[in-house]
């Protein structure tokens, strides 16, 4: 069994393919294709959720990533290896609650709604993480690892957790003693919250009337290949690792706001909401 080929990263929602394997996945059957419109909840970084739709007609109740390797495939938190490993093939497995034969051909409809929603709230996100950034510089005594317009990188410094959703992300940042320790300044920022957010929705907002192009950077067509998200914004090319959809301009967007919100002056939870 070969990895799975994906066409997700190109926009597609559509597809035609052959079931080249099957597995039980408690009651229900994953099914395996050799090339799929879906995006799968990745199993390291499960921030963007599952593509809806059909395969064969059937209703895809989950979409997971799989690994196979010495006949054996193993699915989702269970996957003992390194993702990309050598050694492994790595696959979509589209959950259903009937069965279909290995060999026929099948069509795969990605429900195109859902998938636009998820990428707006995906993209929004990318943004949202950069205007945190700018809104924090001020903040750092040292200086961290910066993100890719130069500024020094919170998000990717202090996240501990990021989910997508449907024109909506919520990202979860730590402020312990590592951070701290790396030169971000956490006291008083329960005073200034209101003034970081209103910086980072004015950025937003300029950002998303800039109409910027945003892209995805596929070196190939295998699950694992190592995607990179683009968006050329006015202060410059900004890029992030990133394996999943989006819109293909900043303008799509229509509005980003985000909120922020500080727990026990240690947790800060930025929720981002996109109106198309």
């Amino acid at each position: 069994m070969n990895s799975t080929v994906v066409t997700f990263p190109a926009g597609q929602v559509s597809g035609l393919s052959r079931i080249v394997g099957t597995v039980p996945v408690g009651e229900r059957h994953g099914l395996v294709v050799s090339e799929t419109p879906f995006h799968p909840l990745d199993h390291t970084w499960p921030d963007q959720p599952a593509d809806r739709g059909t395969i064969g007609g059937l209703p895809v109740v989950d979409c997971v990533t799989g690994a196979w390797s010495d006949g054996e495939i193993h699915l989702g938190a269970d996957i003992p290896a390194r993702r990309g490993a050598e050694g492994w093939q790595w696959l979509v497995v589209h959950v259903t609650d009937a069965p279909l034969p290995v060999g026929d051909s099948v069509d795969l409809a990605v429900d195109p709604a859902y998938r636009a929603a998820l990428s707006a709230g995906h993209t929004a996100c990318h943004l949202a993480a950069l205007a945190l950034n700018a809104a924090l510089a001020d903040r750092w005594r040292k200086e961290p690892a910066l993100d890719a317009l130069g500024r020094p990188d919170f998000d990717q410094t202090a996240i501990t957790s990021s989910r997508i959703e449907p024109d909506a992300s919520v990202d979860v940042y730590r402020l312990g003693k590592s951070l701290r320790k790396k030169g971000f300044t956490a006291e008083g920022l329960d005073t200034a919250l209101a003034e970081v957010a209103a910086a980072v929705n004015d950025r937003l907002k300029a950002w998303v009337a800039a109409d910027a192009p945003v892209r995805l950077d596929v070196p190939g067509p295998e699950l694992t290949a190592r995607r990179t998200w683009h968006c050329s914004l006015p202060e410059g090319e900004a890029s992030i690792p990133c394996g999943g959809t989006h819109v293909t301009r900043t303008s799509e967007l229509g509005a980003v706001t985000v909120e922020l919100a500080l727990e026990e002056g240690t947790t800060l939870t930025m929720r981002t909401t996109v109106t198309r």
